[in-house]
């Protein structure tokens, strides 16, 4: 990658590190179903009326856009405001990656290496430990949402492959379409129209830039941009950078909210970031770097090194 989009990786996974920060502070404002619905407002409108069609069958866009936007965002906000703290959600989220490599062994009958396969444990028992940390400390009903939000993440990732958008823009905007009624609907059967009326009424400044980062900017910008980077260069290279988002977020959490965090959840989020970041690695590269000790032994004996 060139250091312009090493940047920009860079960039994207601090401004969804920060995402979560915000989303707890605009839950003061909101009712988590309201302030979901509004999220995918502001990206859908009034931009669907111009960047034209999606350019894929329907059903992918209305699948993608209740998987993702409904269940995926739904149960990520009403996790946060059940008592999961930003920063171990930025990481629990993460748990995406895992479901994403079941999701696709499942529906798209890809099997993973053993090296990925091993990956997978190991972020998956960093989970593990986290669930265990919160458990002592939190809610355990908030971290089983947020687990369900990974899970429900990790099936739209496979959709979106199943439907292969072209434009990712376009894609975007109009996945982002769906979300806004039936949130809004669900808001209004489970928070009830009182709370969400007064809750617009009296919507401060720092309420309006709070939807619109996480719309506009966590959404809308970030979203294209990782897709543009995916066009670019292999999933394999652009996907560890996405290690840096519970970094991002705990981080943030840490100096703007004044989250503590125990050292059960530090070895957690090693565990996780090491099991990802292990799984992201293309089985060739392993490959190569084991056969280094061979081709060096076959250089310092003065024998030809076969190639491949």
């Amino acid at each position: 990658m060139t250091p312009r989009h090493i940047a920009l990786a860079v960039l994207i996974a601090a401004v969804w590190g920060l995402n979560f920060v915000l989303i707890e502070v605009g839950l003061d404002d909101f009712p988590p179903l309201l302030f979901c619905a509004l999220r995918f407002t502001v990206v859908a409108l009034p931009a669907v009326f111009l960047v034209g069609p999606p350019r894929v069958a329907r059903r992918w866009v209305l699948g993608v856009g209740l998987t993702l936007g409904v269940v995926k965002f739904g149960l990520l906000f009403l996790g946060m405001h059940a008592g999961m703290p930003a920063g171990l959600s930025s990481l629990v989220l993460q748990g995406q990656a895992g479901f994403t490599a079941l999701f696709a062994a499942g529906l798209l009958r890809e099997r993973p290496g053993r090296l990925r396969t091993a990956g997978l444990a190991v972020a998956f028992a960093g989970i593990a430990l986290a669930a265990l940390d919160h458990g002592v400390h939190g809610p355990v009903g908030a971290f089983a949402l947020l687990l369900c939000a990974a899970a429900a993440w990790g099936l739209a990732n496979v959709l979106t492959r199943k439907a292969a958008p072209p434009d990712a823009l376009r894609w975007m905007v109009w996945v982002s379409a769906v979300p806004p009624l039936p949130l809004l609907g669900l808001s209004l059967l489970v928070e009830g129209p009182d709370a969400d009326w007064a809750a617009l009424r009296g919507i401060s400044w720092a309420g309006v830039g709070v939807v619109l980062y996480v719309g506009l900017v966590s959404t809308l910008f970030a979203f294209v941009a990782w897709s543009y980077l995916l066009r670019r260069y292999d999933a394999s290279v652009v996907a560890p950078y996405s290690l840096l988002v519970p970094v991002f977020g705990m981080s943030s959490a840490a100096l703007l909210l004044g989250e503590r965090f125990s050292a059960l959840a530090g070895a957690a989020t090693v565990l996780v970031i090491a099991g990802i970041g292990l799984g992201a690695v293309p089985a060739t590269a392993w490959g190569r770097l084991r056969t280094l000790p061979r081709r060096g032994a076959a250089r310092a004996a003065g024998r030809p090194v076969r190639q491949g």
